[in-house]
């Protein structure tokens, strides 16, 4: 056999992939493995007691003689064999004479085995030298079983042999990546160009690239974990600093909160750019207003809006968020910022320039580099933001502050418009709230309270309202609006038609009637606008008229939700009601739903932003609104509305929705019964004098006889106008609650009106001498006649 140059042996392979066969000095097959019969085809009956020439492929026979030992067959080399099967293959072998005995033993291995074993072990012996990239290998444990960060020897133990990752790597970020290695390890999921900023044992500081594989034997079990640590280059930089700049394009900005905003410009530098960050703006900023123009040195008034670490946690020993920044001294920095210039600075520059007083606030324990940038948006400067590294070895450079101006440029913008939309919202929010009426009322018919929480994500304040209108004879409006659109126009819009609706209601129409009339209001309104705006005119009212007299509500609606009203034994439901077009349609009428309400029912009137949170269906807001209520109101007693109210409108103020949310909540009460007294008179001018008896008598019956005397004037003026102008019959009623109610109903429809007598006139005198009578009067038109009214005080009997 031809022998081979090269010794091929210097390898380490497994045993079982090892034929082996035992020759006499001729070249006969004494003995045979179980891995030479797999290799060949082949048993060892067949083959023992044959000459090993035999094997061989027909183009070798001839180079079976070759430089002999004692046994006369080569001592390494390589030749081909042939199979059972016909397969030729080449194997390389070496042979070891049998000490005492003329007989030697062949090791053979498949050629291509072996080249794949050569190629492997150089790719390992290249890996290992190379003095760029930091390879190990750790064992289950994660413990480094070798690792070519030596003294110079490339593949030689690094004196970490056994120890932990920790040892390898800094501390900051020993725990996460052996976190990330464990994962590998468990799942045999590769890990790819994870970036860290990595600090290994005699390798340059910096951000690098890891990537780990799990190693495995021949069974597919887990032996360990195999790492390798590549540096970024100048161009993965760029890169870096391009995605750095496309999140902070993204993120900052979004929010038109400031806080919110401050907030996610320290988080998009840490920790891409910087270990720790701060924000600091104006204290005029949080306000919404502008920040005071600074000429040159002084109180530069600053509060801190945010601030983010790298490890999550902010020491307590600098200036957290909300706290005022305390007065500065005049630094170099500061006179840099006010110029709009980004100052890059080192721990002790820092120091030296905040003195030791305050450097405790402002220098984080490791700080070792800083950059402060001002943030400029139309000429005013609005705050700084301060990004420090203290783990991150590198000092910030040249083109780290080129990138800060880019980002700080567009953080400016960002915060100046949360800034702006502060200011209009406030101002929006108070006009709101100036036009909406008191939170809570306590008046005979009801006891009410109103809720408002204006829309949030950037809506802005919308045309939401509710009111509650007292009326004449005890009774009460109740009404609840939503106007389309939001912002400073549908604020304004807002406060017209409640205005509208208070002055109609004064007039006492009937819910139907008086939305006809809003109706036509908004139309109005509709073409005052300009075109572009016309479609977006309009709005949605729901107007509920209350009489404790009657117990008797009368509801209208123009394309609001129905109103849900719980009984004082527990049902909860909501009001079927037929709700006509939104206002400023036209054309379509309103239809009233009259029911009756016993005292202590809950009536609860909402606008659609409060039964469409996070854009779920109406019906089942309004479900949940049934639930919510009835739960709050179930503990027996009355429970105070303000708190249901504010219970109920807890989760629109923890999630704001991008709608307005108006809640009124009316608890009914009811007159007794011996508190009215009610006469019907024919047509007679006789029976005035009848109609003043029964109010004296009902008057001392009440113990209010220090009314009679002006109470049978105004009873005698005012039925002999009805009897005089009207006809009959003539209806009288009496109210007695916090005043004395005189109501006289007749079938005429004729307004009456005030007016001031001549001295030689003979009649006009009665409405005057009424007036002049009672704290006020007017009048009300029903479906059939009017009903003039009067009001008293009840003072006592001595006064």
């Amino acid at each position: 056999m031809g022998a081979s140059t090269d010794d091929p042996w210097g390898r380490s392979f497994s045993f079982d992939d090892i034929a082996t066969a035992v020759l006499d000095d001729r070249g006969i097959v004494l003995h045979w493995s179980r891995a030479a019969a797999d290799l060949l085809e082949r048993t060892a009956e067949e083959v023992c007691g044959s000459s090993v020439c035999d094997l061989l492929a027909a183009p070798s026979r001839g180079r079976c003689q070759g430089r002999p030992r004692r046994t006369g067959i080569p001592s390494t080399g390589r030749v081909a064999l042939c199979s059972r099967s016909g397969h030729r293959f080449e194997v390389v072998f070496r042979t070891v004479p049998m000490e005492g005995s003329s007989e030697c033993l062949v090791l053979a291995l498949p050629a291509e085995q072996l080249d794949m074993w050569n190629q492997d072990t150089a790719l390992v012996r290249a890996l290992f030298a190379q003095n760029r990239i930091e390879v190990a290998i750790h064992g289950p444990d994660l413990s480094t079983e070798r690792s070519n960060v030596a003294s110079g020897v490339p593949g030689g133990s690094s004196g970490l042999l056994g120890g932990r990752l920790r040892e390898v790597l800094s501390p900051q970020n020993a725990d996460e990546v052996e976190s990330a290695l464990r994962r590998v390890l468990d799942t045999g999921v590769p890990l790819i160009g994870w970036e860290q900023r990595v600090r290994a044992p005699r390798v340059p500081d910096g951000q690098w690239f890891l990537s780990a594989f799990r190693l495995e034997d021949a069974q597919g079990r887990p032996t360990g974990v195999a790492t390798m640590l590549t540096p970024t280059t100048a161009r993965q930089r760029d890169h870096q600093h391009l995605d750095l700049l496309h999140e902070a394009s993204e993120r900052i900005g979004t929010s038109l909160d400031v806080l919110r905003t401050s907030q996610d410009l320290a988080e998009v530098l840490v920790p891409a750019f910087g270990d720790m960050a701060w924000v600091e703006l104006a204290d005029a900023m949080f306000q919404g207003d502008e920040p005071p123009k600074l000429a040159g040195a002084g109180l530069w008034y600053l509060r801190r809006a945010a601030i983010v670490s790298a490890t999550g946690s902010v020491p307590s020993s600098l200036l957290q968020p909300g706290k005022p920044v305390p007065p500065l001294p005049d630094p170099p920095v500061l006179r840099k910022l006010r110029c709009g210039e980004i100052v890059l600075a080192s721990v002790q520059e820092a120091r030296e320039q905040l003195g030791p007083e305050l450097a405790p606030l402002f220098v984080p324990e490791h700080g070792h580099s800083v950059l402060y940038a001002p943030l400029f948006a139309r000429g005013l400067l609005l705050g700084a933001v301060v990004v420090w590294r203290t783990e991150y070895p590198d000092p910030f450079v040249e083109e780290d502050r080129k990138l800060l101006t880019e980002i700080a440029s567009r953080a400016a913008l960002g915060v100046d418009n949360a800034r702006r939309y502060t200011r209009e919202h406030r101002a929006a929010v108070a006009l709101q709230q100036r036009l909406l009426p008191r939170a809570t009322s306590d008046i005979p018919a009801v006891e009410a309270a109103g809720s408002y929480v204006p829309a949030g994500g950037g809506a802005g304040i919308g045309g939401d309202w509710f009111d509650v209108i007292p009326l004449p004879s005890l009774r009460v409006a109740l009404v609840v609006g939503d106007v389309i659109g939001h912002g400073l126009h549908a604020t304004a819009t807002m406060g017209r038609l409640r205005t509208a609706v208070q002055t109609l209601a004064d007039l006492e129409l009937e819910p139907d009637e008086l939305l006809t009339h809003v109706d036509g209001l908004v139309q109005q309104l509709a073409e005052e606008a300009g075109p572009a705006q016309r479609d977006a005119v309009g709005a949605t009212c729901l107007y509920a008229l209350y009489d404790p007299v009657t117990r008797q509500c009368a509801v209208a609606s123009a394309g609001h939700p129905p109103p849900v009203l719980l009984r004082p034994d527990g049902t909860i439901r909501a009001i079927e009601i037929a709700p006509g077009p939104p206002l400023g349609v036209g054309g379509m009428p309103f239809e009233v739903t009259n029911l009756r309400l016993e005292p202590g029912s809950v009536l609860a009137l909402y606008t659609d932003g409060l039964v469409t949170l996070d854009g779920q269906d109406i019906e089942d807001g309004v479900s949940r609104l049934e639930d919510g209520l009835a739960a709050l109101c179930d503990g027996g007693g009355s429970p105070s509305l303000d708190g249901v109210g504010r219970s109920l409108l807890s989760r629109a103020a923890e999630a704001p929705s991008r709608d307005d949310v108006a809640l009124l909540l009316a608890r009914t009460r009811a007159l007794p019964e011996d508190s009215t007294a009610v006469w019907q008179f024919p047509a007679d001018p006789a029976i005035v004098t009848e109609a003043r008896e029964a109010v004296t008598g009902q008057l001392a019956s009440w113990g209010l006889d220090h009314l009679a005397f002006t109470t049978e004037l105004v009873v005698s003026e005012l039925v002999t106008n009805a009897i005089r102008y009207a006809g009959g019959p003539v209806a009288l009623r009496l109210i007695r609650d916090n005043v004395l109610i005189c109501e006289v109903s007749d079938p005429s429809n004729t307004q009456p009106r005030l007016c001031r007598a001549r001295w030689t006139d003979e009649g006009g005198r009665g409405l005057y001498l009424v007036a002049q009578l009672t704290t006020r009067w007017g009048s009300r038109y029903g479906r059939r006649g009017k009903t003039i009214w009067t009001e008293q005080p009840l003072v006592p009997a001595a006064e």
